[in-house]
């Protein structure tokens, strides 16, 4: 007898993907193996971080719209308070979403972070403190994009509540369920 198949969902955006994995791989990779091939601290602090900045543009401006429908940024207002911005799809369009896209991009996101923490570790028990500050700075970015885009989710998942809410107060399902229980 034929067994029935089961269709694997595949990514939706693989050169997206592609692009969110390869600056944070390139970054750390670069970092791992420079000690083995370059002796000179500048040029791993430069190129590191280099990788890691782009890494944080790639994440904050490309693959957070395109791989989950999010965006954030910060902005001063006028009296000098920093003012976090949000922007996400609407609930539908969420929903479809790819669901391995957005896999790949929630733990790449937390797993890059996790990975930068083990190696501030292995810095500080080798008391490397130059090296400790090449990882700072790529954590701190990596950092960045974890606090803002897990902001941008929460305030997604409560605009879409709030907008679920108000669709069925000003749809007559409340009048409905108002009057049957006669309240």
């Amino acid at each position: 007898m034929d067994q029935p198949q089961v269709v694997s969902e595949n990514y939706a955006n693989p050169k997206t993907c592609f692009f969110h994995v390869l600056f944070k791989a390139g970054a750390l990779a670069f970092y791992i193996l420079s000690a083995l091939f370059v002796n000179n601290f500048v040029i791993i602090f430069v190129i590191t971080v280099l990788l890691a900045a782009l890494d944080f543009w790639v994440v904050k401006n490309v693959s957070g719209r395109i791989l989950v429908g999010l965006r954030w940024w910060n902005e001063i207002d006028n009296e000098g308070n920093s003012v976090w911005k949000f922007e996400c799809l609407d609930g539908e369009s969420l929903a479809r979403m790819n669901k391995k896209d957005s896999w790949l991009f929630w733990w790449t996101l937390y797993l890059t972070a996790a990975v930068w923490i083990i190696l501030a570790i292995f810095s500080l028990i080798r008391l490397h403190a130059d090296y400790l500050l090449v990882v700072g700075v790529c954590l701190s970015l990596s950092i960045a994009n974890i606090v803002g885009f897990t902001k941008c989710n929460k305030d997604a998942k409560k605009n879409i509540s709030d907008w679920t809410r108000t669709a069925l107060l000003s749809s007559g399902v409340s009048s409905t369920i108002q009057s049957a229980f006669g309240v």
